[in-house]
């Protein structure tokens, strides 16, 4: 049967931002201070800003970040929603120097698996790193997956305008595919280079340099052959895929023949290739149902997850889209929750 679904159905939202006061507070202290990142611009509307200031309403999505155990379950009883998947929200750690983001990110690795402790069929969690201190990076990265049972990693994009193609990160990458876990390459605001244009008119963040940002991440490090050395690494893009889904078969063709002419290094896989293979993607803050259709077929139900993007998207929208969505019962079963399970290693519902 393909259409809107009749029966309960678990629900799984696969990018559910939270944060912790102290990380808050470093955030502030970051935005204050001197810096190019366009990230400041987000970032101090939320961390920064006071109830007099214009627009505050707005953006008041501190107190959905930090409060997770009272409004955000009491919201997920509402519309039925059954777990979150928590992460760092963004920027994480990566505006901090190497020292102060290690050790916020396993304060906050440590806060979170708490929370998944105390409500575990209702909360898993995606673990912070520090990517610019590698070595520590992978010794944390081993600590969340072991000891703290954590689900996977989060990185939010580039970390001092610097991709995962740059072989400094590398130890990062070799933990994550040793350990098995996910790693969900989230956005930040546009690294120096990209960021000339995305200044004006609300473009830095989600209607449009956020994108931007991430899916040139991804399109990096599949054009350097980053899987030819981690085969087994598992990354997931949000946003219905960032658009690469779409753009795909171009960004294919071009590479080809950029490996042709030598602007590209030779890889083993082609791009569509690699994509298909190390890839997965969710639906956080695009509700569109030709969209999800589509990249359903491009990729296939069993690489495509439910997301809500809380707080910064409602909630009730997304239980509405998903639940009207167009799918057969199989795919709506993997794309809500079985997907998710298998992915972040989460148990099925009893």
């Amino acid at each position: 049967m393909t259409g809107a679904t009749t029966g309960k159905v678990r629900k799984i939202a696969t990018e559910e931002a939270f944060s912790i006061p102290e990380v808050a507070e470093a955030l502030k202290d970051v935005v204050r201070g001197p810096s190019l990142s366009l990230d400041k611009l987000l970032v101090g509307g939320i961390y920064d800003s006071k109830p007099t200031d214009e627009g505050y309403a707005k953006m008041s999505f501190l107190d959905g970040l930090l409060d997770v155990e009272d409004r955000r379950l009491k919201e997920m009883d509402r519309f039925g929603v059954d777990m979150h998947i928590l992460s760092l929200t963004a920027p994480g750690v990566q505006m901090f120097d190497a020292d102060t983001a290690t050790d916020l990110a396993a304060l906050a690795n440590d806060r979170l698996a708490e929370i998944c402790q105390r409500h575990p069929t209702r909360f898993a969690g995606l673990a912070s790193f520090a990517p610019h201190s590698p070595k520590r990076a992978a010794k944390e990265m081993e600590r969340v997956i072991v000891d703290l049972k954590l689900n996977g990693f989060i990185l939010n994009s580039h970390t001092y305008d610097e991709y995962l193609d740059d072989q400094k990160f590398w130890p990062a990458l070799e933990a994550a595919e040793a350990l098995g876990a996910c790693i969900y390459i989230h956005p930040r605001a546009a690294s120096y280079g990209l960021k000339g244009p995305l200044q004006d008119y609300g473009m830095d963040s989600a209607m449009w340099g956020y994108g931007v940002e991430v899916g040139t991440h991804a399109v990096k490090m599949m054009a350097a052959g980053v899987f030819d050395r981690f085969p087994k690494l598992t990354i997931c893009i949000g946003h219905m895929g960032e658009a690469i889904p779409f753009w795909l078969w171009r960004i294919n063709f071009m590479n080809s023949r950029a490996q042709v002419i030598g602007r590209a290094p030779k890889t083993e896989l082609s791009i569509a290739e690699y994509f298909q293979r190390n890839f997965v993607i969710t639906t956080s803050g695009v509700e569109d149902p030709l969209a999800l259709r589509y990249s359903i077929d491009k990729l296939g139900a069993d690489r495509v997850m439910w997301a809500i993007d809380y707080p910064y998207q409602p909630t009730e929208p997304a239980v509405q889209f998903i639940d009207a969505a167009p799918l057969s019962d199989q795919e709506r079963a993997l794309v809500c929750h079985q997907n998710a399970e298998r992915i972040f290693r989460i148990a099925p519902a009893a």
